[in-house]
Formats: C-alpha cells, sequence, structure tokens
C-alpha cells in the first residue's frame, strides 16, 4: 500500500466516510469525522497531493456545515479551494491541462460557496466574500490566462462591495482592464466613466487616491476616445468636453487639474497627429508618451498607432 499513496488516501477517506453512515440507535460523530478529515488534509498537503488535500477539506466543511459551525465551514472551503487552484496551476506550469478542468471548476465551486456563507457574517462579511473573489479573479486573469472567466468574478466584488466607494471603484478599474485587454473598448470607455462620476462625487475628488483615480481615468479615456473615434452626437456631454479639451483647449491651473502640463500637450499632440495622419510624429510621440502612461495605457496607445498606420 506503501507504493501506492493514493489508494492509501483514498481508503483512510473511506473509511471516515462509512463512520458518518446512519446506524441503528447509534448516531454518528461528526465532530470527530471533521477532525479526522482535516488531518487527512493536512496529510495530503505534506505530500503535495493537492486535489485529495481540496477533496478531504471539502468533506470538512460538510461536516462543519452540519454541525453549524459558518467559521469551520468556510475556513475548510476556503483552504479546499486553495489546494484545487494549487493544484491547477502546478499543472499549468508544467504544461498539463485537464480537459475538464476538474481542479478549477472545484476550486471555483469551493470559493463561490465560501463567498455565500461569508456575506452573511456581520459588518465583514461582505469584504471577505469580495476578496475571495477578487482572488479567484487574479489568479484566472493573471496566471491561468482566463480573462473572460476572471470578469465574472470581478463583477462579482464588484457588487458585493457598492457600499464602499474606494473598493468599488478599484473593482471597476479591474472590470475595465478586462475589458481593454479583450478589446471591448466600448465597455471599458463606459466602465472608466463610472468610476470618474463616482470619484467626482467624493467630499474631496482633487486629493489621495481619488485624484490618481480621476487621473487614470482621464488619460485612459482620451486614449480609447482615439481608438474609437465616436461622432460627437454619440458622446455623453462629459466625454465630448474631454475630447474637445485635447483637441484645442489650455492646460489649467490649480488643483483640479489632474495631468502635468507635460504630459496634457502630448496628448493633445497625439490627438493632433491622429487628426492629421502624420505617422513621423505619432511614432515620435508614442516615444515621449512612453515613461508617462501604465502598462494598460501603453497598450492602447500601442492599438492606436497600429490602427493609424494601417490607413495611412
Amino acid at each position: 500500500m506503501a507504493d501506492y499513496p493514493s489508494n492509501d488516501i483514498l481508503t483512510q477517506y473511506k473509511a471516515i466516510s462509512n463512520k458518518l453512515k446512519k446506524r441503528f440507535l447509534r448516531k454518528p460523530n461528526v465532530q470527530e469525522a471533521s477532525e479526522q478529515y482535516g488531518s487527512l488534509a493536512m496529510q495530503c498537503e505534506a505530500q503535495q497531493m493537492l486535489p485529495y488535500a481540496g477533496l478531504c477539506w471539502q468533506a470538512v466543511a460538510r461536516c462543519e456545515n452540519e454541525l453549524g459551525h459558518t467559521n469551520g465551514e468556510i475556513s475548510a472551503l476556503v483552504r479546499g479551494g486553495k489546494s484545487f487552484l494549487q493544484a491547477e496551476r502546478k499543472g499549468a506550469s508544467i504544461g498539463c491541462h485537464h480537459v475538464g478542468g476538474e481542479n478549477l471548476q472545484a476550486a471555483l465551486c469551493c470559493y463561490t460557496r465560501a463567498g455565500q456563507r461569508s456575506q452573511f457574517q456581520g459588518p465583514l462579511g461582505m469584504p471577505a466574500a469580495a476578496g475571495m473573489a477578487l482572488q479567484v479573479a487574479d489568479v484566472l486573469r493573471r496566471e491561468l490566462d482566463r480573462p473572460e472567466a476572471a470578469q465574472l468574478h470581478y463583477f462579482r466584488a464588484a457588487e458585493l462591495l457598492r457600499s464602499s466607494p474606494m473598493a468599488y471603484m478599484h473593482s471597476l478599474e479591474n472590470i475595465a482592464s478586462g475589458r481593454v485587454s479583450e478589446g471591448d473598448y466600448d465597455g471599458a470607455l463606459a466602465v472608466f466613466e463610472e468610476v470618474v462620476s463616482i470619484a467626482q462625487g467624493a467630499p474631496s475628488p482633487a486629493v489621495g487616491c481619488y485624484r490618481d483615480l480621476l487621473h487614470k481615468c482621464e488619460v485612459s479615456q482620451v486614449l480609447l476616445l482615439l481608438l474609437l473615434q465616436p461622432t460627437p452626437s454619440r458622446l455623453p456631454a462629459r466625454l465630448a468636453q474631454l475630447l474637445e479639451r485635447y483637441t484645442w483647449g489650455e492646460h489649467g491651473e490649480g488643483a483640479d487639474e489632474l495631468v502635468s502640463e507635460e504630459l496634457f500637450l502630448l496628448l493633445q499632440s497625439l490627438v493632433m497627429a491622429i487628426q492629421s495622419q502624420d505617422m513621423p510624429a505619432l511614432r515620435t510621440l508614442e516615444a515621449d508618451l512612453w515613461r508617462h502612461l501604465s502598462a494598460e495605457q501603453r497598450t492602447l496607445l500601442r492599438s492606436l498607432v497600429r490602427s493609424v498606420s494601417r490607413t495611412v
């Protein structure tokens, strides 16, 4: 049996499960079973048998649910989700992908269930549930290259964080980034506009984190508008004014100005170069703008330059 550790684990798992079967005039000891499943899960983790560890943590969660221990159930579900995700990452790192995505699906089930149970656990329940959704979304997007699946979890996190403006806006940022990576520029523009609307409604929108968010949104929206080339009649009034400002407006002064004068003039020059289809100027501006932009904005700028080069 020692030569086949997975068989040994399954044998132990079945032995614990048999103890939970109802017998005549004998009540199963669920607490003992929960502890034994937990011990077996940690044994599996130590041996890097991660899918088995996840299976055992799911069993712990079922026992804790039956005992009415909500916190214990949530903890076990999170540990199970973590084990399944680690198994998925490990497989992806060596190019071994399961066709059915069993480990990933099991992880998503664990985290979703944990989030559902968490959101009703007092004032910290909603943030905890949102944090789980964000964790799953980040893994899907950044490690497993599943941006569409990640969007669903970013949306869930955003909905859970509506009552916390700053956290909600950061969740919307993630959604906008996902739409940019998918080439959904109209969708990204709309999400950035929602972030601007919330930030401008804050008590002090021109300072701190709100200012940083508004700065990012303004630059990203200018680039998106240049990519989309919408007719003025299709644009909301604020976006029409934004594009007009970078077409023939002037850099302002004071705390309300979100971008530096240098960046303002570079973006204004970019608008002019695109309108005149001046590729040499566009190439120069691309290099000059590069250090002012985030990775996501650089992607937009590169797409913009490619788009113009195809029409010249």
